[in-house]
């Protein structure tokens, strides 16, 4: 073998090499993208960040003697016909103490849909402080026409909120839920009525 035709043959090696080498780390980036979004979602839940709420099985017993306004805020994103409020724009509660109200929608197209709703709360460093012991969120929806649905929110402010300095003072916390349409929902269980297909979502 000449030593042109080894030089030929080390560079096509290399150039294999390094072609190998990038479609390693494409695949990884869009493996890592694939991962962020459930592993962004339990950093989220389990600090806070971002407004994202905790949940808790049952209050912490402490009941403060200082009251806190919880406002309710609804929204719908493109692709979804439903009609989605809180039954109420506000509550007043003391600060530790359990307390429930609820969403509702309704289905105003003409063939099923399936929603979920994610949520947040501002001021956002609160939302560690905010503790849902009950709730509808990132759980799927299945409406049919015209049909409508009350959703409960179960949940109670940490006593702890008191104890922080940017937050000692608050008086006001809002907790805004938005609904998006689901276009592929995974049924656990699935029965013909009326000629229709019924989805039971777990």
């Amino acid at each position: 073998m000449t030593t042109e035709t080894k030089k030929t043959v080390n560079q096509g090696r290399r150039n294999g090499l390094i072609a190998s080498i990038c479609l390693g780390v494409f695949v990884g980036m869009i493996g890592m993208a694939y991962a962020s979004v459930p592993l962004y979602k339990i950093f989220c839940q389990v600090t806070g960040y971002g407004g994202t709420t905790q949940r808790v099985n049952a209050p912490t017993g402490v009941v403060l003697d200082k009251t806190i306004t919880v406002r309710f805020d609804a929204n719908t994103s493109p692709g979804i016909n439903w009609k989605f409020r809180p039954e109420q724009r506000s509550v007043t509660m003391k600060i530790g103490e359990s307390t429930q109200i609820a969403y509702w929608a309704k289905n105003m197209a003409s063939h099923s849909e399936t929603g979920t709703a994610a949520f947040n709360v501002t001021p956002q460093q609160a939302g560690a402080y905010f503790n849902k012991i009950q709730c509808f969120c990132f759980t799927e929806q299945t409406l049919k026409p015209g049909e409508e649905k009350d959703m409960p929110v179960v949940f109670f402010i940490d006593p702890d909120i008191v104890n922080v300095p940017e937050l000692k003072d608050i008086s006001t916390i809002t907790l805004s839920y938005t609904l998006f349409p689901v276009d592929d929902p995974k049924p656990v269980a699935q029965s013909v009525t009326d000629g229709d297909v019924k989805k039971t979502i777990q």
